[in-house]
């Protein structure tokens, strides 16, 4: 409707977002919510335009007497769900989260995903060559080493060359379901180890699936219309209440590695008076475990802005503020991340490539620290074991059917999303609420800065240079104060020619 100039007002109802609330592991598409709760199957698509393939007409070749009756039972169903789902958004009390958050997000994503962002063409084909390169150097190493050339890409070759070639251990034993070695990113992992061929086989995959998944691939999906490109934010995906994004998926854009980051480097401003400007939510999981469990020694590390991290190893070593090192913060670091997700000393040993005897140590030793943060966790799990579902402040939902499980396995899973779902789904309800406060503003204010991107905890702008002294103040307070916390919130801001500049 934009796109055609037309502004949808008035109050909205998206059925797959009411359904999305009320069972956020389940698939929202209208003919299974049609056949699930009315009990019956609506015309098929196919029907009318055949199946997918070459022969697959378009909507707009068929004629109004060949839509009618499809388009109108679309609406229809359309309305019986929505009579269905109100009163249940009640009655599991998330009526005002959708009213609230979900809803109003809706013109908010609308508007981002019309916007679009520009993308400097010239930068990707320089960096596809300069990777192409790179690809190419893995692959005569690999070769080498191998003493052999064989199909890196192949599962089945790669095996016969780790494991019967160079007779390398680990999970030697582990087959497929087609009886082949399992070579997957964790067989790997443990293999970097022992061999320099595994951590170069790991490089190749990541490096060829960033020139295959971004850098060749974004050009092509440049909008004819306006020179930008447009992605698809999906609001109703992630069970966590976090947006995902497809063609392309922003979200996954790898920014642990050099090269990763240097896709950013394509993401420009509209113009030469424009700038990205980057805001981004500084450790905004850990900021909610603190208020959450009200430990005092982590609260305290955020009310005087310390570094969180140098602070629970200062805690976990006992020593001195000024005498951890920069091995001491990396396994911190990896426990205050890894807690939140339930992580075991198992885990831990795995991540840091430490003997189990001390990660059990440094758990034990963060437990004698940080006890309310032990007793968060555990007083979650039986919240959840008692209700089968975890909440966030705002009440979205995580159903946990199976944390009663008698399978071990099973149960684990359902124990650490019970302790993970109310901080990953209040920090997504915590960027919502300040992209619609922030979008609003905008659109008071008549402001020429657009929001063009929304990736995990960073917001992304194209703003005129002479805007930049009126919203950069305006957007960092309404981050801040979105959904207040007993912590206070850090926003980190970067401005810049480019994405990476400007992170």
């Amino acid at each position: 409707m934009k796109s055609q100039g037309v502004t949808v007002r008035g109050p909205l109802f998206d059925t797959m977002v009411a359904h999305y609330l009320l069972e956020p592991d389940m698939r929202h598409n209208m003919d299974l919510l049609a056949e699930t709760y009315l009990h019956y199957t609506p015309i098929s698509i196919t029907e009318l335009i055949g199946k997918k393939g070459k022969k697959q007409l378009n909507m707009s070749e068929l004629s109004p007497e060949e839509i009618y009756e499809y388009a109108c039972e679309d609406a229809d169903v359309t309305l019986q769900l929505k009579n269905y789902f109100a009163p249940l958004l009640e009655k599991n009390k998330v009526r005002k989260l959708f009213d609230e958050v979900e809803n109003p997000l809706i013109p908010v994503l609308a508007a981002i995903e019309y916007e679009g962002i520009s993308i400097d063409g010239n930068a990707m084909a320089e960096s596809s060559k300069e990777l192409a390169g790179y690809i190419s150097d893995i692959e005569k190493q690999i070769y080498q080493m191998a003493g052999t050339t064989f199909n890196i890409g192949s599962p089945k070759q790669l095996g016969e060359i780790l494991f019967d070639k160079l007779n390398l251990t680990g999970d030697k034993t582990k087959k497929t379901k087609t009886g082949q070695h399992a070579t997957g990113e964790e067989v790997l992992s443990k293999l970097a180890g022992q061999h320099e061929i595994a951590q170069l086989i790991l490089d190749h995959r990541q490096l060829t699936k960033l020139k295959s998944t971004y850098i060749d691939a974004l050009p092509q999906l440049i909008c004819a219309r306006d020179g930008r490109v447009h992605t698809s934010f999906n609001q109703a995906v992630a069970a966590t209440g976090r947006l995902s994004s497809t063609n392309p998926n922003l979200q996954n854009i790898p920014i642990r590695t050099e090269k990763g980051r240097e896709i950013r480097k394509a993401f420009v401003p509209r113009d030469g008076s424009h700038l990205l400007l980057s805001a981004d939510y500084s450790q905004i999981e850990l900021r909610i475990m603190a208020d959450f469990s009200g430990d005092a020694t982590m609260k305290e590390a955020f009310q005087k802005g310390l570094d969180i991290h140098a602070s629970t190893a200062a805690k976990v070593y006992h020593v001195g503020l000024d005498e951890v090192d920069s091995d001491m913060r990396r396994k911190a670091k990896t426990i205050n991340f890894g807690i939140i997700y339930g992580i075991s000393a198992f885990g831990l040993a795995e991540r840091l490539r430490i003997p189990r005897r001390e990660a059990v140590e440094i758990i034990d030793a963060y437990w004698q620290e940080f006890p309310a943060v032990k007793q968060y966790m555990d007083s979650a799990i039986n919240s959840a074991r008692e209700k089968e579902y975890a909440e966030t402040i705002l009440g979205r939902r995580r159903y946990l059917r199976d944390i009663n499980s008698r399978n071990a396995n099973i149960r684990g899973y359902a124990e650490r999303n019970a302790i993970n779902a109310p901080i990953q789904g209040t920090a997504a309800d915590i960027i919502k609420i300040a992209m619609i406060n922030i979008h609003n503003w905008i659109e008071t204010e008549k402001l020429q800065t657009r929001m063009i991107l929304q990736v995990h905890d960073e917001l992304v702008f194209d703003a005129p240079k002479e805007e930049l002294g009126i919203i950069q103040p305006k957007i960092a307070e309404l981050m801040k104060t979105a959904l207040p916390l007993s912590v206070p919130m850090e926003v980190g801001m970067g401005v810049g020619e480019n994405w990476l500049a400007a992170h």
